[in-house]
């Protein structure tokens, strides 16, 4: 049976050039939030190429909204050999992770801002992925946010679209303050909405002022031409990344991912086929110090490593760190520590 779904993936997408994209790099965390519209929308053509586009651009983490059919979402990451999935649910069109599982080391993934309170806010409840990738640890909060509106913020209307989309800021901006307030951040998602909006109207504006604290990534997408944007269909760029200043230093690369490139009837085949949306992506650079044994990142291998590696192994390894894991198996224990002494004597 498995054979036979990865014939039907490969199949479909075999007139595409998906071969020819690519963003991943073995050397950076590769993140990428992507409204794939319902999914699967034309069912095993759908699965199919996005099989295929995800084998092609070798994300570390994609952060999916509209998630419609579990089963099928299931088929397609058992074929995903080197990626894990995790979803909530699909109510209403769900949010989902994909993950790469010999890179990305969940910790922990939940959802907040869930009860009755704050559904006009959030009609799908912010998901926060809790992970560790070389040695540092990211928390990152996957969105969907009310869509549609006027593009006029009315801040005594509890019913309008523009104030639901200004009000789940500014509660997530409360919540990474309190919860998260020296972590590596980033808030993304569809989040329905324009960047390039007026002062007065915009409703990300308690972002922008704070620029000593958070950055859009694709901030420059969204005043460039709308050839870049994530929505060409309005045309509107409404897919964001937010990150904490945490991460300044080492944002190396923003895009959207322009896969209808790559089609052969171009957007109108990708709409037809896979979304209406196109993905965003961020590469963040590794420290390029991070050195496995290294586990204070002193740049020094030493003692005060190894207490750090029997430290993590007392504590049942539930502190991972990819640093203290000498022999790359994925568990920390005494053979890690046999290594790192070897390595320090020699």
């Amino acid at each position: 049976m498995r054979n036979f779904l990865l014939i039907i993936f490969i199949s479909v997408a075999f007139l595409n050039d998906f071969d020819q994209l690519y963003f991943g790099s073995d050397d950076a965390l590769d993140i990428m939030t992507w409204n794939i519209e319902w999914f699967p929308k034309n069912g095993n053509t759908t699965v199919g190429n996005v099989y295929e586009i995800i084998q092609a651009l070798d994300m570390d983490v994609i952060a999916m909204q509209e998630l419609d059919d579990t089963d099928s979402f299931d088929q397609m990451i058992m074929q995903l050999n080197e990626y894990d999935g995790y979803y909530e649910s699909s109510w209403f069109a769900g949010l989902a992770y994909i993950y790469k599982t010999d890179v990305v080391e969940i910790n922990n993934i939940y959802e907040i801002y869930t009860t009755s309170p704050y559904w006009n806010a959030f009609p799908r409840s912010p998901m926060v992925m809790d992970m560790d990738f070389m040695g540092e640890n990211y928390i990152i909060i996957n969105n969907h946010y009310k869509c549609c509106g006027d593009e006029y913020l009315n801040l005594n209307d509890d019913g309008d679209e523009e104030n639901r989309r200004y009000m789940a800021n500014m509660l997530l901006k409360e919540y990474i303050e309190n919860f998260f307030p020296n972590k590596n951040v980033i808030l993304l998602g569809d989040l329905n909405d324009n960047l390039s909006d007026s002062q007065n109207n915009n409703v990300f504006q308690m972002f922008l002022d704070d620029s000593d604290n958070y950055l859009f990534a694709d901030y420059d997408i969204a005043f460039s031409s709308n050839t870049n944007w994530s929505y060409p269909s309005w045309p509107s760029h409404l897919d964001h990344i937010l990150i904490t200043d945490e991460l300044f230093d080492v944002l190396d690369n923003v895009e959207t991912i322009k896969i209808d490139y790559f089609m052969d009837g171009g957007f109108s085949d990708y709409d037809y086929n896979i979304s209406d949306h196109r993905p965003v992506a961020i590469k963040i650079s590794s420290n390029n110090n991070y050195v496995i044994g290294d586990v204070n990142q002193d740049s020094l291998i030493n003692v005060l490593d190894i207490v750090l590696v029997i430290d993590i192994i007392l504590n049942g390894g539930n502190q991972f760190n990819i640093l203290a894991d000498l022999n790359e198996d994925g568990i920390i224990n005494v053979i890690d520590v046999v290594q790192l002494v070897n390595e320090i004597i020699n």
